[in-house]
């Protein structure tokens, strides 16, 4: 009798609690006058939603990662890069090219490549990179003017 009492007990506070709770290794919040943000690592998506320039996912872990994009510091300033992803060569196309550098990082941050804008086209030889995920930025100076993200394949 005792046995069912503590069971019935058990069930009706399991019940009674609403709060989840999620036990991860990674994670934290951040917060500002306009809203917070809790989070997570190493669990699954359940949603994603976007506005057209900014991407939220709601739930768990990301099993993908979206590499490719281009972080636009100046929006003046006309770039493309291509082919994306890459083998071969990457070829930076720009209309205003003096006084532009650009430098090649890799996943991890480390200077893969530098050099200046030859012209309205500038052909950088990526053949000998290892495959992987890359980031192209382009400054005039101290200013920024663009970042791209890149894949390199094999």
């Amino acid at each position: 009798m005792k046995a069912m009492i503590y069971i019935s007990a058990s069930l009706i506070l399991c019940s009674a609690a609403q709060a989840q709770e999620v036990v991860s290794v990674q994670g934290g919040s951040y917060s500002n006058s306009s809203g917070f943000i809790d989070f997570t690592i190493g669990e699954v998506v359940i949603a994603t939603g976007t506005n057209g320039t900014q991407d939220i996912t709601q739930g768990f872990h990301q099993t993908n990662w979206n590499f490719l994009g281009v972080k636009d510091h100046n929006p003046d300033y006309t770039a493309s890069v291509f082919p994306n992803p890459s083998e071969e060569v990457l070829n930076i196309q720009a209309s205003k090219h003096k006084n532009v550098k650009y430098t090649l990082y890799d996943a991890m941050g480390k200077n893969v490549a530098k050099g200046d804008l030859a012209g309205e086209l500038t052909t950088i030889p990526v053949a000998a990179l290892a495959p992987g995920k890359y980031f192209l930025a382009l400054n005039s100076g101290d200013s920024k003017l663009k970042v791209f993200k890149l894949i390199k394949n094999q």
